[in-house]
């Protein structure tokens, strides 16, 4: 479902610091294409010439689970784990066989084929394991991308101001130059500003919470495959997981 806080978040930025313009005076006002090149083109410049190919292609895939959420809490998770703890408790591992096949998480239908399949628990763990650092290093590399483009926006602003004043200065003689030479150096730096500030750096920010929260479930399923695996009652299994959620949650249905 879409992530209405950062859908929302984006939007009021921009509306009301257009509105704040607007109060004062025209938005046109506001625009300059040069501005746009030193400050947008040097700055993504610069974090591609930073990263690799590979690591650029990812960002689309990762940039949507800004704004694209999957609708799932540890609770509902324990709640599932529970559920196939009883199934392997009541009619044995083999039986969780035909529940992978209704699973859309594919980290835990990888997890529980594994012990199905009859898999030594230490090979198990470690391959989860090796999966869920694997996706820790994606995330970290596209939330860097981001991390680079909010250190780059404002210093091609400040660029762009030297830009503009060096212009400006160079034409003291010429007062029709002074305005476009001004807007230039003041633009950049309020492009900058705003790029970084409203746009990379939260972004950024957003990616590491997400990546914090799908690490929390991975490792919440490997700990309830590891503990369905070696047959334990179902309660243990709930009080295992319990431990992953806030103290407030634990006690709570």
């Amino acid at each position: 479902m879409v992530d209405i806080a950062s859908v929302f978040g984006l939007f009021i930025g921009f509306f009301l610091v257009a509105l704040g313009i607007l109060q004062r005076t025209s938005l046109s006002l506001y625009l300059d294409l040069s501005s746009v090149y030193i400050t947008f083109g040097g700055a993504f410049s610069a974090t591609i010439l930073q990263f690799s190919a590979q690591d650029l292609s990812q960002l689309p895939g990762i940039l949507w689970q800004i704004f694209w959420v999957q609708p799932r809490s540890p609770r509902a998770l324990i709640r599932e784990m529970v559920g196939y703890a009883e199934i392997a408790r009541r009619d044995g591992i083999l039986a969780l066989e035909g529940v992978t096949e209704e699973i859309r998480d594919d980290f835990l239908v990888r997890g529980l084929q594994l012990a199905v399949d009859g898999t030594d628990p230490e090979s198990i763990q470690q391959m989860l394991i090796t999966e869920l650092e694997n996706l820790r290093d994606r995330h970290e590399r596209a939330r860097r991308v981001f991390d680079a483009l909010a250190t780059y926006l404002p210093a091609f602003g400040m660029i762009g101001t030297v830009i503009g004043l060096v212009a400006m200065l160079r034409n003291l003689h010429d007062p029709k130059a002074l305005g476009p030479a001004m807007a230039t150096a003041l633009l950049t730096t309020l492009y900058g500003a705003l790029g970084c500030y409203l746009v990379a750096m939260p972004i950024a920010r957003k990616l590491d919470l997400r990546s914090r929260e799908e690490t929390l479930l991975k490792e919440m399923i490997i700990r309830g495959v590891m503990s369905i695996q070696s047959g334990d009652n179902p309660r243990i299994v709930e009080q295992k997981l319990r431990i992953y959620l806030p103290p407030k949650l634990r006690q709570a249905g």
